[in-house]
């Protein structure tokens, strides 16, 4: 039995990265905005629920800490991290705000805003997203299934067509780091120690 649950995962693992050239236009378009972004001295705020703000955290610390090469910090925060913040406002306003709520008060113009969700269909990133356009700022989003009502609500969607969100996070995770990678090697001698 549980050969077969592994073989089930790994078969779907390989199948879904096999076509992931679909993705290639989408997330350098992304990858290209969070350049800008940071050469600008801005920062990307990024949120996302269960699987996606780990992911979150995880791509923030991708760029204030480092990916590959020693440098400089760049300016990122996950929006997921603040417990009193996330807490309050949820008991105070609703969930659906716990993200916009932090843009609005966080966000500046020559920021990026990006949003992470396996549905598409989150409402408090939606929200989020809809408060970071308000205000001007460059938005992206990394999806799953059809993208959902996100998809529309984003300047740029990196959409895993699929149903599965384990497999969905898989790819996530893995274009986080290709995002990161971009950006370390189009900012190489930019901002290096």
């Amino acid at each position: 039995m549980n050969e077969q649950v592994y073989r089930k995962a790994l078969d779907e693992h390989l199948s879904l990265f096999s076509k992931l050239d679909t993705l290639m236009a989408d997330l350098v378009r992304a990858a290209g905005y969070m350049l800008e972004t940071i050469r600008n001295g801005g920062k990307i705020i990024i949120c996302g629920n269960g699987g996606s703000a780990a992911d979150a955290q995880h791509f923030a610390a991708e760029m204030v800490g480092r990916f590959q090469l020693e440098r400089r910090p760049w300016g990122a925060i996950a929006l997921t991290t603040d417990t009193s913040i996330l807490t309050a406002v949820g008991n105070d306003y609703s969930f659906e705000e716990i993200f916009s709520r932090q843009v609005e008060a966080l966000a500046s113009p020559r920021d990026l805003f990006l949003g992470i969700s396996t549905s598409g269909r989150s409402a408090n990133v939606l929200k989020a997203a809809l408060c970071a356009r308000m205000k001007g700022i460059k938005t992206v989003g990394l999806l799953g299934n059809d993208g959902g009502t996100i998809r529309g609500s984003v300047d740029s969607a990196v959409i895993v067509p699929y149903n599965v969100t384990a497999r969905i996070q898989e790819v996530h995770v893995f274009v986080l780091h290709v995002w990161s990678e971009m950006i370390e090697s189009g900012l190489a001698g930019y901002q290096q120690v």
